[in-house]
């Protein structure tokens, strides 16, 4: 089925329509009679401006009768019955304003309200069993896995939304609102539009989960711990929720009297956190925590306005908690081999099904209370009122039709995600995530900045601007363009183009006991102001110094020194930039001192002692002897002399020299005749 902009149709849509319309006027007078429908003031409405309608009761269907039964939550009364032969076991029913529809895997049959007789049917949008969203402008059918919302109210439409979802929520108005759990957007489908808008987004990688608060849609991060509002700029606000999520973590429709309901299906808990965080309005308080049956299968929970409901399906129990965490009632339903399905009215009322169609336990929103309603009973007793056996004037025969999707005007796309900026010399390289399209595929992004704009393909997901004054602020914008014009647009933060300075000239030279010093020159710096040098050596981290040397000591063998230039253009606080690194190795001895004789010879009366030392980097003083009582000594580092004056010997002499330095001792000795 298709709705261009030239109104075409396909058959099965024209008869759903045109059976709707026609039944119009009989509906709204017989909608008293059997209690279907009621009316509420609200901001926006199709009927008549500030009016729609509200869904009063429930419609279950009985698979022992193959008929769809209505219960009057008000009284507890099954009060109509709408025969639906062939149905398949375990099918569900969603009421619209005139219409009600038994929706099975395979097929979705429209019956009327008034007159209690089967109208249509079409194909669903996808083999698999929906969420229900009975709500202003609906039904609504959302199809997770396949990630397709069917709207049963008028205008029919089949909405793809491109991928699997977590469980929808719908405000007052009429709003779907959906998180697309494999890209995290959160997107809105606005009652009689047929296409989405997708203004949030979650952060990569983290998941969430949809409720509702004070009628505003708020997320919460299972990964951060977070709840955030949504709004046309994408996130708002958020608030700590106070304790650790599981992945698995299952949250409620909406808030009860400020307290959002989440089900930890691994610890067995219900939590009720407060939501006041995301108005200000007050402290926070710390979340209440309810022990579940530990040996139960929890679902839900499902919300109204002052309780919460869980479904323990191992033992089909209903438990219903106040937003204190206090329990209301507790009600087991009939076993069928299916856990019980729980759904929201639109009057405040909680209606729990079992999957054959053959109870209805009814829980009361304002004081949690349930009554058990048994549809078996009104089937054999034949208290229900049945269709009736004349046709419609303006029917038509039951033809198999397939709901498919509408292809409606598109809208100036979203705005892009995450945009950020990285300052260059005299440019910024800018990165964004993809807007959303919203219906028609983005030909460009434009970049603009004070004094400049830019245009790439609508593909891009980054670019550099060039062309930008080194040491000036820019703030840049990217928009989104398609077909239906431009959207609005979103900034990176400021970002300070400039040029890092280049590399200092650096000088290492090695000194005693591990230690050395380090100098270096003053680099270009492009007109940028210092703020520091960082200073590093190998396995010795690195420093902020603000003049032009340093010391470092403990360090043995041969290292590297880096230093590089740290500059910013603008006052303090603007970004800095890092220079080019200058490097310089230096080795610094390690071990004890040696010293060696490596000659004696006399000469004009003086004994000169040849030597070759090494104090490792050390000053170091070496002193000779000759016949004990002479000796004579000599500042050494490498070969060095030490001179005896004014002194004779004869034949074969003995010399000691001893080298004394800070990190030790060393000495040699010589036998012979001086040469």
């Amino acid at each position: 089925m298709t709705d261009d902009s030239s109104g075409s149709k396909s058959p099965a849509l024209q008869r759903l329509r045109a059976v709707a319309r026609g039944r119009a006027a009989i509906a709204l007078l017989v909608a008293g009679c059997v209690g279907l429908v009621g009316l509420a003031v609200t901001g926006q409405a199709s009927v008549s401006p500030g009016l729609q309608f509200v869904q009063v009761g429930h419609w279950v269907y009985n698979d022992a009768s193959q008929s769809a039964f209505h219960v009057d939550g008000s009284t507890g009364q099954v009060d109509a019955r709408a025969n639906v032969p062939g149905a398949e076991p375990g099918s569900q029913v969603v009421q619209g304003e005139r219409s009600g529809y038994v929706v099975e895997r395979s097929r979705i049959t429209e019956f009327s309200k008034s007159t209690l007789s089967v109208e249509n049917s079409v194909a669903p949008p996808a083999a698999e069993r929906p969420v229900v969203l009975e709500v202003a402008g609906g039904p609504y059918l959302v199809y997770r896995n396949a990630g397709r919302v069917a709207r049963l109210g008028d205008p029919t439409a089949t909405v793809p939304a491109g991928g699997p979802l977590s469980t929808p929520v719908a405000t007052s108005d009429g709003t779907v609102w959906l998180h697309r759990i494999d890209t995290g957007s959160i997107c809105q489908l606005p009652r009689d539009a047929t296409r989405l808008a997708c203004p949030a987004e979650l952060p990569k990688g983290h998941g969430g989960a949809l409720a509702v608060v004070g009628d505003r849609v708020v997320v919460i991060d299972t990964t951060a711990d977070t709840l955030h509002t949504i709004s046309g700029d994408g996130l708002g606000g958020s608030a700590e929720i106070g304790l650790k999520l599981p992945p698995t973590a299952q949250v409620a429709n909406s808030a009860v009297d400020g307290r959002l309901a989440v089900v930890d299906p691994d610890r067995k808990q219900l939590h009720l956190i407060d939501t006041a965080g995301l108005e200000k309005s007050g402290p926070t308080a710390r979340p209440v925590s309810v022990d579940l049956p530990k040996d139960g299968k929890i679902a839900g929970p499902v919300a109204a306005s002052h309780i919460v409901m869980v479904v323990d399906e191992t033992r089909h129990e209903v438990l219903t908690y106040d937003s204190k965490g206090q329990l209301k009632s507790s009600k087991k339903l009939p076993e069928n081999g299916e856990p019980p399905r729980p759904a929201l009215g639109e009057d405040n009322r909680i209606y729990v099904d079992t999957s054959d169609g053959a109870r209805v336990l009814v829980v009361d929103g304002e004081d949690g209370s349930a009554d058990e309603v048994s549809i078996d009973d009104a089937a054999r007793n034949g208290t229900a009122g049945e269709a009736t056996t004349e046709e419609p004037p303006d029917s038509e025969p039951l033809v198999p039709g397939v709901l498919s999707d509408v292809v409606a005007a598109a809208t100036p796309p979203g705005a892009p995600r995450n945009v950020k900026a990285v300052a260059g010399d005299g440019s910024a390289t800018v990165t964004w995530g993809a807007a959303a399209n919203n219906g028609a595929q983005i030909t460009r992004y434009r970049l603009s900045w004070s004094g400049g704009s830019t245009t790439v393909d609508g593909s891009a997901s980054s670019a550099t601007v060039s062309g930008l004054t080194n040491g000036k602020s820019y703030v840049i914008t990217v928009t989104a363009e398609n077909s239906a014009g431009r959207g609005s647009g979103a900034s990176a933060k400021a970002v300070v183009p400039g040029r890092a300075a280049e590399a200092p000239k650096v000088t290492a030279k090695a000194g005693a006991d591990g230690r050395f010093s380090v100098t270096w020159t003053e680099p270009e710096r492009h007109g940028a102001e210092l703020v520091h040098y960082l200073v590093s050596a190998s396995g010795k981290g690195e420093r902020e110094i603000s003049g032009q040397s340093t010391e470092f000591q403990g360090i043995t063998g041969t290292t590297t020194i880096t230093v590089r230039a740290v500059t910013r253009y603008g006052p303090s606080g603007s970004p800095v930039l890092t220079g080019k690194p200058g490097k310089q190795s230096v080795t610094v001895p390690s071990g004890p001192p040696t010293v060696e004789i490596t000659r004696v010879r006399g000469e004009n009366g003086r004994l000169i002692v040849s030597v070759n030392a090494d104090a490792k980097g050390s000053s170091a003083t070496c002193e000779a002897r000759f016949i004990d009582f002479l000796s004579a000594s000599a500042a050494c580092d490498g070969p060095s002399e030490i001179v005896f004056n004014n002194v004779a010997w004869f034949g074969s002499i003995k010399i000691t020299v001893n080298m004394t330095t800070p990190a030790g001792q060393a000495t040699d000795s010589w036998t012979g005749t001086p040469g």
